[in-house]
């Protein structure tokens, strides 16, 4: 169980104290949670990686690595360093030039029902580089808070399967919903209710 996991879980199961339904939860996430979130879904691959275009076996290709996240007033922002050969792939080369920046996207969370989600995804930090920017737009702007999307209903319930061997108690999360999120310092604040039943 990752330590995401097991924060969500501990938020929730302090609200089974009272058993049956509860209203008006607020759970922490930390800003490191939300981090290793993000490397686990987009940047587990080879080497930490991200290709945007290609793969460690192209010529010519675009990747991230090393993403970076802060939180920055009410929004939250990814750094990542690229890395692109950019050109023709001839014979096994790539004939342009290559070049390494850093680009920083950011976001702002939102619920989405059961899931942690992100919208309005704004290109904080590109390069100056037409042919990089065309690249890197889409994979900025549109990939990375689709692939940060975490539905933390799902990670309970995987969180609570293994409650009977440690309770002696079936504790099920029966109903997750998530109202708000917003961010305070370095934690993303989220308010839920849900209903647990204990067997």
């Amino acid at each position: 169980m990752t330590t995401f996991q097991k924060a969500i879980a501990a938020g929730l199961l302090a609200l089974g104290a009272g058993l049956g339904q509860c209203h008006a939860v607020e759970m922490k996430v930390s800003r490191q949670a939300l981090e290793r979130t993000l490397q686990q879904q987009l940047f587990g691959g080879p080497d930490g990686r991200y290709y945007v275009k290609g793969n460690p076996q192209s010529a010519c290709f675009t990747y991230a690595e090393d993403p970076q996240l802060t939180f920055v007033q009410d929004r939250i922002v990814v750094k990542v360093k690229t890395h692109s050969r950019l050109g023709t792939a001839l014979k096994g080369a790539c004939i342009g030039l290559s070049i390494s920046v850093p680009a920083e996207v950011s976001l702002a969370p939102e619920a989405e029902g059961e899931t942690i989600g992100f919208r309005d995804a704004r290109l904080d930090q590109v390069s100056n580089q037409k042919q990089l920017n065309f690249i890197l737009n889409p994979f900025l702007s549109r990939q990375v808070p689709s692939s940060m999307k975490v539905n933390a209903a799902e990670l309970l319930r995987k969180a609570l399967e293994g409650s009977t061997a440690a309770s002696g108690y079936a504790v099920k999360l029966d109903r997750l919903k998530i109202h708000s999120i917003q961010v305070a310092g370095d934690w993303l604040i989220v308010d839920v209710d849900g209903d647990l039943s204990v067997q």
